[in-house]
């Protein structure tokens, strides 16, 4: 008996199993799309995060700028001789403090002295001829009075007596001149100060304008800080500067957070930099302890204005995102909220709203990393010590 054959798959049976692979390929592949999504999901009944909060309060916040200045003496001096000579004598101890006067330094007076009185004897001489010549116009004039002499004689002798005037006038300024080459040969202290290390020693020729000079005065009290302001935050200044206004202006050494000495804004300069788009202020100091040293850098905090009664909160509680500035917000359900707020000067610790808080509402300080909006929270316990967080 023959086995009979198989007939061949028709077009019809091929399509029906290819759309049967398709639907258990299909169904797979949802049920692995499905277990991913469940795997991912938040499982029910997530403990709250915990977070600690403060409520927002009432308060004053001071509107400061902080910048970095130079110590400014308000004048320093470079004393330099005004005539050539030998230097024979040194009047101070580097480093001193010197008033307005005090001897410095000699210049050898020989020279000068010598001239001085040469310059004398002139003048003694030239005032002796002028007197003969005032005896003769005198007698001059008497014989004129009476046409013994020819009007010529007469004239030529009174220009003759006053070129002699001119003469002893021209003596006179010599005698002058060569006194204030003896002052200046005593050279003093043109300000008060300090004085820094000694430029030429004695013994050494020095000349008129001679560089470096004898010695550089710098006062030390009161003293200058200059810094400079943004040209953005410059209309403030000027607003509070112009309405006469003392603003507070702190200075602290670099690196430290601890005050040196206050002082007052003083003066405004008078254009912007196009390099920098800043503008140079100057705040002036009583330096009384001397603790601001010429050159030194500081930090400089000018306290512009102070807003009165308004919300302040931890600066911790601020953040900043796509929206801008936010906080999470505790609602009553023990849930937060991203609540946008728009933020005003801070002082390190608090910040001050300006709008978007009421006083009394609570925000999250700390623990914002973790939160989003909506999520549930649970205010952390007070630490060891210290009084509960609000």
């Amino acid at each position: 008996m023959s086995d009979t054959p198989t007939p061949p798959a028709t077009p019809a049976r091929r399509s029906r199993s290819f759309w049967v692979a398709a639907a258990l390929l299909g169904a797979l592949v949802a049920i692995v799309v499905l277990r991913l999504i469940g795997s991912k999901a938040p499982p029910h009944g997530m403990p709250p995060q915990v977070v600690d909060v403060a409520a927002a309060v009432r308060g004053s916040m001071p509107e400061t700028l902080t910048e970095l200045g130079t110590v400014t003496p308000v004048s320093t001096v470079t004393v330099l001789p005004q005539l050539s000579g030998y230097l024979t004598r040194v009047g101070y101890r580097e480093g001193e403090d010197v008033r307005a006067g005090q001897f410095l330094a000699q210049i050898d007076p020989r020279p000068y002295q010598i001239g001085l009185r040469q310059a004398e004897a002139a003048l003694a001489k030239d005032r002796a001829v002028r007197a003969q010549g005032r005896a003769d116009l005198a007698r001059y004039a008497l014989l004129r009075t009476k046409h013994a002499i020819a009007e010529q004689t007469y004239d030529d002798q009174r220009y003759a007596v006053e070129q002699q005037s001119a003469q002893v006038a021209s003596d006179r300024a010599n005698v002058a001149q060569y006194r204030l080459d003896l002052a200046y040969a005593h050279i003093t202290a043109p300000i008060a100060g300090r004085v820094g290390l000694r430029l030429v020693d004695p013994g050494n020729y020095v000349t008129a304008s001679s560089s470096p000079g004898i010695v550089v005065i710098t006062t030390m009290r009161p003293t200058t800080v200059e810094f400079t302001v943004a040209q953005n935050d410059l209309a403030a200044v000027v607003r509070r500067f112009g309405a006469g206004a003392k603003l507070a202006v702190t200075a602290y050494a670099s690196g430290d957070d601890r005050p040196i000495e206050t002082g007052t804004l003083y003066a405004i300069g008078n254009q912007v930099s196009t390099g920098t788009g800043t503008v140079t202020l100057r705040a002036k100091f009583a330096n009384a302890r001397e603790r601001l040293f010429p050159n030194e850098f500081v930090n400089v905090k000018l306290l512009v204005d102070t807003l009165r009664n308004v919300v302040l909160v931890p600066t911790s509680a601020i953040l900043s995102g796509a929206p801008g500035d936010y906080v999470y917000l505790v609602n009553p359900d023990h849930t937060v909220s991203a609540h946008p707020v728009r933020v005003g000067p801070s002082d390190g610790e608090r910040t001050a709203i300006l709008a978007g808080l009421a006083p009394g509402q609570v925000v999250v300080t700390d623990g914002t990393d973790r939160l989003r909006d909506g999520a549930t929270i649970s205010v952390a316990p007070p630490a060891a010590g210290h009084g509960a967080r609000r």
